[in-house]
């Protein structure tokens, strides 16, 4: 049965899909926008803006805690120099996904995930 079970797991194992949560988590950050599939960004999302609602309070918590979640160090620098201040009186909804079709070899809806 499948009670309380409402996780997304995209076709992967618990760490090919931690892992590439991450990496996009981090691209998403650095680039401020990204080219993705539907299922992807929709998980990706919710997963960012907490990241972003922790990086409102910048201290030592927050860094180690966008640390352990991002590979890159200057993207755990941007979400708490940039988009935490940005953010800061706004309560949710930092992204957005804009639908651009369709991709041509497997025909899976593409859409462009960035930040409003």
């Amino acid at each position: 049965m499948r009670h309380r079970n409402k996780k997304k797991i995209l076709s992967r194992k618990r760490a090919p899909r931690e892992a590439l949560m991450r990496g996009l988590c981090t691209s998403l950050i650095i680039y401020e926008k990204i080219r993705t599939t539907k299922a992807k960004a929709k998980v990706l999302r919710s997963r960012v803006e907490k990241l972003i609602t922790i990086g409102k309070i910048n201290n030592l918590t927050s860094r180690r805690r966008l640390l352990s979640e991002l590979y890159i160090k200057s993207a755990t620098d941007k979400v708490l120099d940039i988009f935490g201040p940005k953010y800061k009186e706004r309560k949710g909804g930092y992204t957005r996904i804009i639908p651009i079709g369709s991709r041509k070899g497997d025909g899976a809806e593409m859409v462009i995930i960035e930040f409003v």
